[in-house]
């Protein structure tokens, strides 16, 4: 007599695909744990934040409170503590460069040696990482004089190092000095093509922060944002 042929019953069937799907997937979950094991560096260190709509910020602008600045007494850069360690033996500042610079080129420290930049509050062109300062669009001095006197230390630094916020960007040297703690009605870029974004920039920074704006303040940014 031959032998009967291996049969498996309707449930059995039914077992067995359940039993490698399963297979599968527990596969796949390993796999995908492993590939995320070392998550990628957020968007917000790798690219520079995108400018919010022009209605958007006027919308914020009004919902800052307006107060006279308060005085500079006892501020100091040193109690916004800054260029903090981003990783991989970069600080805050070699990760704007990076971000804001093309064919960006560093050494075993981080710092850049190559590479090319273009000031957005000039449009000048470098070729120097030297030529350029790391720029708070809101100044530490003007944020300790419009409220971040009351912070905690922690808060400045988070301030201070703020990759998120359109808050850091890679300017000319000379211009960022001329700047110093001033607001926007008392220095201005020089580029007007890049008003509307500085005005959207600064009230995002402030906003988000709850700083507070002068009247002065307020009517320049608002006069900024008619050119968006």
């Amino acid at each position: 007599m031959a032998a009967r042929g291996f049969r498996l019953s309707v449930t059995q069937r039914t077992l067995l695909v359940v039993a490698i799907l399963a297979v599968a997937l527990v596969g796949y979950w390993v796999t995908s744990r492993g590939a995320g094991a070392t998550p990628p560096a957020s968007s917000s260190s790798s690219s520079a934040p995108v400018p919010v709509s022009a209605a958007d910020a006027q919308k914020q602008l009004g919902e800052l409170t307006i107060a006279a600045r308060t005085s500079m007494d006892g501020y100091s850069r040193e109690k916004f503590p800054h260029w903090d360690s981003q990783g991989s033996g970069c600080d805050t500042r070699e990760v704007v460069l990076k971000r804001a610079g093309q064919d960006v080129k560093t050494d075993k420290d981080c710092k850049a040696t190559a590479g090319t930049w273009k000031s957005v509050y000039d449009d000048e062109t470098w070729t120097k990482a030297t030529d350029l300062d790391i720029d708070h669009m809101v100044p530490l001095g003007q944020a300790w004089a419009s409220g971040a006197k009351s912070w905690t230390t922690e808060k400045r630094e988070q301030f201070a190092n703020d990759l998120t916020r359109p808050q850091l960007f890679a300017v000319t040297d000379n211009l960022n000095q001329q700047k110093s703690d001033k607001a926007p009605d008392q220095w201005k870029p020089p580029l007007v093509a890049f008003w509307c974004t500085y005005a959207t920039d600064w009230i995002v920074v402030k906003h988000y922060y709850g700083l507070t704006v002068t009247q002065g303040e307020k009517t320049a940014l608002t006069d900024m944002l008619r050119r968006c």
